[in-house]
């Protein structure tokens, strides 16, 4: 392709600006790739910028792509690459990381560009899928990468389903010559959080080819929630009153009575210290004296130890054709750590006999109970429930590329293969099946003495009686261990994709060269979902053998699709006035999924210079998202979800009212307070529900600004929207009960309730619901000053406003179905501040480097004044709104080159002010009382790293 000298003068000038800013952590896209010494200097060797398959000379495209470079990723002070990607402006919501622990542990980070969820950002290697749907980013060697692409756009035209919010781009290293050895070691200012890392690279390059390989290991330690002053007590609001309290099911029971018991009250607990023999040993149940504490043995930080390798390579079989080929393996092992297993008789389906030698209250309580009278306890003696997971994750693709003949078209032929495999192994579970017999009736031998299951004309062999009532006892904890169950869980995803790509330039035009790429790919997914014999669902209620929140489903299946794509370059004008170039890019991808049918993805994209130091661009294009293996095949599992009861303390009119929402629930129903409830999670399959893709439209429209009287200044501003129909949701049990109460009607038939009114599941299952719309700003610039004796400095910024985020989660109903998310944290849903930003201040003298990093997170409310959306900041009271101000962190890294022994030293401060998490309140979150999956929950932590190449 032919360059004239103002596109020579514009690349030349923004690769000067690129590597200044390298060290500052961001630039607007990727590194340019420049011609050969002793070539025609107006020559420049075409790329590929993701978010298109055409190569071209120019680095500003129609997409916008923000690049973090090697040098960025190394002066972070990240072992891994998850959090340095999810601190950009453009990532909100909910993507998981280390800190999450209730619902985490895997030790993985996700990435959620726009806050549309994870399943709609598509992570590539090298410009191909990533194996497994989420795809964990920590298992990348962060020794492989050279750099990351992030396209904040969709581009279901180029790449297919998932890329609707956006796509990350993991660009691998190559042609690397020599070897590299890194240690690095780190720990929190509370002496905890300890981390160890290692890496070892070598590589080696001729004219013919390249091969480079490495390995890397890096381990964290967890950190308590009760060493973290904000999340070591589970915390509530109620009522307008801050409560420091926790979980009704405690050690000492909960046991609910028959209206005119003696004790004057609904429900008593066990006094501390006493045996629970008699009625004497219990007192009236008061949740700020005997809630339990479950918070103080949960994590902010999760364990976990990693391990992996890699190796790339490429050699050249003939001057026009390559070959080449890369390979990761990763192996992760990680746990969370929650509360020890709570009990409900009820919910369980056990009953304490009222004939149980142990029972002093002589009525039966849970299951048995016509009235619904129950018993509530934690079962503390077997510790806390753990999830151990062990993960290993595969990725292999071999391919061929080349020239064809003399000409300007360009092939590439491609294998990939990814593999997945996790084993969960939970602790602290109990096999209910055996604890029935040892918690009914019993009885106390005459002749030995001895406390016998069963009764004495019928007992049974080999039972020992279980005395719930004072379950800490030790001689009941050992009892107790008997029936301790350990179920484990296995997944195994696997990817098989063939793709073939040409490209090339068409034929000549006025302003320049119109260019063509085309492929064809075909790809097959499947997964297999194994589950323990006593974790197996055997009712619809989500139960089995043991507690409800760790049953599930074996599962398994797949899917084939077959794809074709085309995308089509034209330079429309070239140096004229008011247009010294207008360029038009369209592209189309055909899709035919063996699952549902086919579907049809287009794009339009303008670029246009009205003068040399203006570009405006602008993008529109049909997205899709097809359901993925986990949508369709996840078979039904417990969980318990953070909950709070719309239908407690109501007037027989207000339940009248909601007569569906709030089914058999008495006036003035207290319900179990601020707590958990359980409900069965499942993919469409398991709940015979037929998925179709979501389907919709993303816009883009910016400029971007590079004065050329202001060498190394860039600012770009870009609009955007992004709307889907027919958005596949999980739904949240939160949610389903609210929209139910709210209408009486939507999801009603998903609640389940007991007699006495009381939550006894929830069905959660994954359906096409309504519609999404969001749109925002994107603002950023970066700027290289001028150089001084004091050193070199450069100045990076990015931002992104959410001006909307609506879910519609009915489009036929009335608008008070629409939830709007956008400048707020809501639990269903994460964390939408309307403003974001990513600043970033370097330095380099000599051999000395800093850089000065300062994340911003803008207010959010909690809760919402407007009863309609469901959403309150206090578990009492609706309509309460909570506003929080803006959250800010900074990041300090110093380095110093050592030439002589090619040795460099890097120490850092992560959080320098110790800036602590919002406390959002427990009847708002999941975990530690506030936002894990956003802010960081360890505080100030200090690091050292040494690098030394050979």
């Amino acid at each position: 392709m032919r360059q004239n000298s103002n596109e020579l003068l514009r690349a030349v000038r923004y690769a000067l600006y690129v590597g200044t800013t390298a060290a500052v952590g961001l630039s607007a896209t990727a590194t340019p790739v420049f011609a050969q010494e002793g070539e025609n200097t107006e020559k420049l060797e075409t790329i590929v910028v993701t978010g298109s398959r055409i190569r071209r000379v120019d680095l500003e495209t129609a997409s916008p792509v923000v690049s973090i470079d090697k040098a960025t990723i190394e002066k972070s002070g990240k072992l891994t690459v998850g959090d340095l990607v999810q601190e950009l402006p453009s990532v909100a919501g909910a993507a998981t990381n280390p800190r999450v622990n209730n619902g985490g542990g895997a030790g993985a980070s996700t990435i959620e560009l726009r806050g549309l969820g994870v399943n709609r950002t598509l992570v590539l290697l090298n410009g191909k899928r990533a194996v497994s749907p989420p795809f964990d980013v920590n298992s990348i060697p962060a020794n492989m990468i050279e750099r990351i692409e992030v396209l904040k756009d969709g581009a279901s035209a180029v790449y297919g389903s998932d890329a609707i919010a956006g796509v990350v781009n993991f660009i691998l290293r190559s042609d690397y010559q020599g070897a590299e050895f890194m240690a690095d070691y780190g720990v929190s200012d509370r002496d905890d959080g300890e981390r160890e890392g290692a890496s070892f690279t070598f590589g080696h390059s001729s004219d013919r080819g390249s091969i480079m390989g490495g390995i890397n290991y890096n381990k964290y330690d967890s950190v308590s929630s009760a060493d973290r002053e904000f999340a070591k007590d589970a915390t509530y609001l109620s009522s307008a009153s801050i409560i420091r309290a926790g979980s009704s099911r405690n050690p000492q029971g909960r046991i609910f009575l028959p209206a005119g018991n003696s004790f004057g009250c609904g429900s008593v607990s066990r006094t501390p210290g006493t045996s629970g023999a008699s009625l004497s040993d219990y007192r009236c149940y008061s949740g700020a004296r005997d809630a339990y504490n479950y918070q103080s043995v949960n994590l902010v930080m999760t364990p976990q130890e990693r391990a992996n390798a890699f190796v790339i390579g490429n050699y050249k079989l003939s001057d026009s054709v390559e070959v080449y080929a890369n390979y990761f393996h990763n192996e992760t092992t990680s746990n969370f750590a929650i509360a020890p297993l709570p009990f409900d008789a009820i919910g369980d389906g056990v009953t304490i006999s009222r004939d149980n030698y142990y029972n002093p209250f002589g009525i039966d309580l849970g299951a048995g109970n016509a009235d619904g009278l129950n018993m509530l306890t934690r079962f503390t003696g077997l510790g806390q429930r753990r999830g151990n997971f062990s993960t290993s994750t595969d990725q292999a693709l071999i391919g061929f590329k080349g020239s064809i003949g003399d000409t300007s078209w360009t092939w590439d032929a491609s294998y990939n293969y990814g593999h997945y495999s996790q084993m969960r192994k939970s602790l602290g579970y109990v096999y209910y099946e055996g604890l029935r017999s040892a918690l009914g009736p019993s009885f106390r031998d005459p002749v030995t003495g001895v406390i016998t299951c069963g009764t004495p004309d019928e007992p049974i062999a080999g039972c020992v009686p279980f005395n719930i009532f004072a379950q800490n006892d030790p001689a009941q904890v050992a009892l107790l261990s008997n029936y301790s169950a350990t179920p484990y869980y296995n997944t195994l995803y696997l990817l098989r994709q063939g793709e073939v790509n040409v490209a090339g330039e068409l034929f000549e035009m006025p302003a320049g060269v119109a260019s063509l790429a085309v492929g064809v790919s075909h790809r097959k997914e499947y997964q297999d979902f194994d589950v323990d014999y006593i974790a197996i669902t055997r009712g619809e209620d989500g139960t089995c053998f043991i507690s409800q929140e760790a049953c599930s489903t074996p599962l398994n299946g797949g899917y084939t699709v077959k794809e074709a794509y085309a995308e089509l370059f034209l330079p429309i004008l070239k140096d004229v006035t008011f247009a010294q170039s207008l360029n038009l890019i369209v592209g189309s991808r055909y899709s035919d999924y063996n699952t549902f049918g086919d579907t049809t993805n287009s794009k339009v994209a303008v670029e246009w210079r009205p003068i040399e130091d203006v570009l405006l661009r602008g993008t529109v294009q049909e997205v899709f998202r097809a359901p993925n293996i986990s949508e369709l095949y996840a078979g039904a599992t417990g969980s318990a979800p953070s909950f709070a009861d719309p239908c407690r303390f109501l007037s027989a009119s207000e339940l009248a009212s909601h007569s569906n929402a709030c089914q058999n629930v008495p006036v003035n129903y207290q319900g179990t307070g601020l707590s958990q409830t359980s409900a069965v999670v499942s993919g469409a399959v398991a709940a015979g529900i037929d998925l179709v893709p979501e389907e919709g439209k993303t816009f883009d429209f910016g400029v971007v600004y590079d004065p050329s009287w202001l060498e190394g200044l860039s600012v770009n501003v870009d609009v955007w929207r992004i709307y889907l129909n027919d958005t596949i949701t999980p739904l949240g049990a939160q949610t389903i009960v609210n929209s139910c109460f709210q209408d009486n009607t939507s999801f009603c038939n998903l609640i389940h309730r007991t007699a006495a009114g009381d939550i006894q599941f929830i069905s959660s299952p994954t359906a096409n619901l309504g519609r999404l719309d969001t749109k925002g700003v994107d603002f950023g610039f970066k700027y290289r000053l001028p150089e001084t004796s004091i050193g070199n400095f450069g100045i990076s910024f990015e931002s992104t406003y959410i001006a909307q985020y609506d879910n519609d989660k009915l489009p036929e109903r009335s608008d008070d179905a629409v939830v709007h998310v956008n400048g707020t944290y809501n639990r269903d849903y994460g964390n939408y501040a309307r403003w974001r930003a990513l600043a970033g201040l370097s330095w380099g003298l000599g051999s000395w480097d800093a850089n000065w990093r300062v994340r911003y997170i803008g207010g959010v409310n909690v809760g919402n004044e407007d009863e309609r959306q469901g959403t309150s900041a206090d578990g009492s009271i609706p309509g309460v709104e909570l506003h929080y101000g803006a959250h800010v962190e900074h990041n300090l890294a110093v380095g110093y080159n050592i030439e002589p022994i090619n040795t460099r030293l890097d120490i850092g401060i992560d959080n320098v002010f110790d800036k602590q998490p919002p406390l959002f309140f427990q009847n708002n979150v999941i975990n530690a009382n506030t936002d894990v999956n956003t802010y960081d929950t360890v505080g100030r932590y200090f690091w050292g790293r040494v690098t030394v190449k050979f």
